[in-house]
């Protein structure tokens, strides 16, 4: 693959359509293949999200008693917005909107934003319900975030730069990272399910909670906050090709094919996980993190980095 080239200023709102567009998409292929759903035909099911976003535009938006109005606008764009700044440092095929030397740290800080994000979503509304979904949000965060951050840090070891760019470059002369790390690469793609709220992770809107982080979104903000959700699946699932399956390396096929394939692979495999896997509370998901997931991801980093310094790279 030819090495990857900053994109003109105008190709954010190109990157911007490119992401509402896969999200979209990756809303029909989640309705299509829902099991609660068998009975209904398959044009139906594809359609659903068409049908549930005219239905949310028209619908009578939900008032609760004495909001925080500010916040909760500021909760329900921010999931949205903080997918399209992640998306703006992850390559497609040889362009990339903005190739930040640091922008490994810049999608782990957009990360971050997102605790703001779903607090807000549950604190704003001044509901029961809703603020249960935001503290278990937080508790979520704190079991995915430190293993994130390592799966990261990963990537960016090997190649030897925070430059998402430099990572996918650095695969290009050896084998994809995901063979040199393996749990990097799963923990990461589970990461990306917990600050989606999606499949396994999804204790925060849980139905024991009457819907929890979601329960009080009607109308227009339900449907900015669903878009977030499968936006940011879209986003994460495009930089874990970047970081641990080549980029846009791959025969025939020119270089964005490849990142556009390789996305549909890993957003295939969320779907199915959501409708196979069944929600992990909060506590569960901490004390497997802190007690499994993060020291067998600090002992990833650890042989990563002495492959590095010894320069020994499959």
């Amino acid at each position: 693959m030819s090495a990857v080239h900053t994109a003109p200023g105008w190709s954010v709102v190109v990157a911007a359509g490119l992401v509402l567009v896969a999200a979209a998409a990756t809303a029909a292929v989640d309705a299509a293949v829902d099991p609660a759903s068998r009975s209904v035909p398959l044009w139906a099911r594809l359609g659903r999200p068409v049908w549930e976003t005219a239905r949310a535009l028209l619908a009578q938006p939900r008032r609760t008693l004495a909001p925080d109005r500010l916040l909760w606008s500021v909760g329900v764009v921010l999931p949205l917005l903080v997918a399209l700044s992640m998306a703006t440092v992850v390559p497609l095929g040889g362009q990339v909107v903005t190739d930040l030397g640091v922008g490994v740290v810049w999608f782990n800080a957009m990360d971050v934003v997102l605790w703001a994000a779903w607090w807000l979503v549950g604190w704003a509304p001044n509901s029961v319900h809703s603020l249960v979904g935001g503290y278990r949000f937080l508790a979520q965060a704190l079991a995915y975030e430190l293993p994130l951050m390592f799966a990261l840090t990963a990537p960016a070891v090997a190649a030897g730069s925070l430059s998402v760019t430099d990572i996918v470059t650095a695969q290009q002369a050896q084998l994809w990272f995901v063979v040199q790390m393996p749990v990097a690469a799963v923990v990461f793609t589970g990461a990306v399910a917990a600050f989606s709220v999606w499949g396994p992770f999804a204790h925060p809107a849980g139905l024991d909670a009457s819907g929890g982080l979601l329960v009080e979104a009607s109308g227009p903000a339900r449907l900015l906050l669903r878009l977030g959700q499968y936006a940011l699946l879209v986003v994460g699932a495009a930089m874990a090709v970047a970081l641990f399956l080549g980029g846009g390396a791959g025969p025939v096929l020119p270089a964005w094919a490849w990142t556009v394939l390789k996305t549909a692979a890993i957003l295939v495999l969320l779907v199915w996980v959501r409708h196979r896997v069944p929600v992990w509370r909060a506590d569960r998901s901490m004390r497997v993190a802190w007690l499994a997931v993060l020291p067998a991801t600090l002992a990833q980093l650890l042989v990563v980095s002495i492959l590095a310094v010894s320069g020994a790279q499959p």
